[in-house]
């Protein structure tokens, strides 16, 4: 069976075809500038060099999912003659709330769900629900499967997600910690455990997903049991533009002493903040680390902020799991930034995690990249959340 797999922002859309008898990539793509000028196809088929790209209006996402089925079907970058070849689409959804712990098969009640959950994810889920009616709508008979990011994480108990406020905010509205990037961390969690030849149920993990959004999740016998992101994915690590952890006073604080409208101050938490916010550079870890390597103290600064949240809740976590038996870092930065590694690693020594230096110069490659003495294995895992996506669609469509 031939997977398709969509994952919708506002203004963009990726997409990828996979072969589930073998698990095989056949093409991927990526859509840009939905309802804006100067919309963009970019289509790459596995073993052809050149990408082939096309600039053409696209209104909305039902006009650009055409475009993505039309590119699948063509005679010279293609992977399938027809439609009929796609046996299911699975589709990225960002929250379920408390409605799904697992991956479902797409009906209207689901769709009604997902459509209460918006307040959760204004965001994300409407961006999500336009790409699931586009495909009802081009692809009426082909079933679809929702993954959602929250989807792992709703095995933590209550100590790990009760926010210490009044209990009827939780019964009235939901608010709870709900954790994101919960694919990519179950995807990397059961590849640690295939690299290390050990059953994931009988594993301690701390799955390191740093990238522009960044988590950390503590993940015991294959289960989450806690993770940094919260209610939204504002809470937690510093990140690009995210503040992550601050005291929730400074919120109403800054909102006085600047005469802020209402949600000028969210956004500043949102779109300001974070690594950018403390460099004054970028967001971007490459252009803060070629900053701090100019003498940028700013930019070195914002580095060793980061790298200190990411240990903050390693150790965290070590102390909720009573101990950790591997680490792994995955996403943009912890798959690439072998300097971040590094200063996120150092003085862990105590605590038996011991980074080989040699072993850690790698990047976008699976590798064990810890010293034989140590205690903590570190593992380098280009997460694949597509993959992960396919798979669960597939397995809920076939009962395999």
């Amino acid at each position: 069976m031939k997977v398709l797999v969509i994952n919708c922002g506002s203004s963009s859309l990726k997409y990828q075809v996979l072969d589930m008898t073998n698990e095989s990539l056949l093409c991927k793509g990526l859509v840009e500038r939905i309802g804006m000028e100067g919309s963009v196809i970019t289509h790459t088929k596995v073993g052809m060099e050149e990408k082939f790209q096309l600039i053409v209006p696209m209104e909305d996402h039902k006009d650009a999912i055409s475009h993505v089925l039309m590119a699948i079907q063509d005679e010279s970058h293609g992977v399938v003659k027809d439609m009929s070849e796609i046996g299911a689409v699975g589709h990225r959804v960002v929250h379920a709330g408390e409605k799904f712990a697992h991956s479902v098969l797409i009906d209207d009640l689901v769709i009604e769900a997902l459509e209460e959950c918006v307040d959760l994810a204004p965001l994300h889920n409407p961006p999500n629900l336009l790409g699931i009616a586009a495909c009802k709508e081009l692809m009426p008979d082909t079933p679809m499967v929702a993954v959602f990011d929250t989807a792992f994480h709703q095995t933590m108990p209550p100590e790990s997600y009760i926010y210490a406020i009044p209990y009827e905010y939780y019964e009235k509205y939901g608010i709870r910690r709900y954790g994101f990037h919960g694919t990519s961390h179950k995807y990397v969690a059961e590849r640690a455990a295939d690299i290390l030849n050990v059953n994931l149920d009988d594993l301690k993990l701390i799955t390191c997903h740093l990238g522009n959004g960044a988590s950390v999740t503590a993940i015991k016998r294959g289960k989450c049991i806690d993770t940094s992101m919260g209610f939204t994915p504002l809470e937690g690590l510093v990140m690009g533009t995210r503040s992550g952890d601050i005291d929730p006073a400074i919120v109403t604080y800054i909102r006085e002493k600047e005469g802020l409208d209402q949600g000028v101050a969210n956004e500043i938490l949102n779109k300001k903040s974070g690594v950018l916010g403390i460099s004054g550079v970028s967001s971007d870890f490459r252009d803060i680390e070629a900053a701090a390597e100019d003498g940028n103290e700013r930019a070195m600064l914002a580095l060793k902020v980061f790298a200190h949240k990411v240990r903050f809740y390693i150790g965290a976590y070590i102390a909720e799991m009573n101990g950790v038996d591997a680490i792994v870092f995955t996403a943009g930065v912890g798959e690439n930034d072998i300097a971040m590694r590094d200063i996120i690693c150092n003085d862990l020594g105590n605590l038996g995690i011991k980074l080989d230096v040699v072993k850690n110069k790698v990047r976008g490659k699976e590798m064990i990249i810890s010293r034989e003495d140590s205690k903590v294995a570190i593992i380098l895992i280009p997460t694949n959340e597509e993959l992960m996506i396919a798979r669960d669609t597939y397995q809920i469509v076939t009962g395999k």
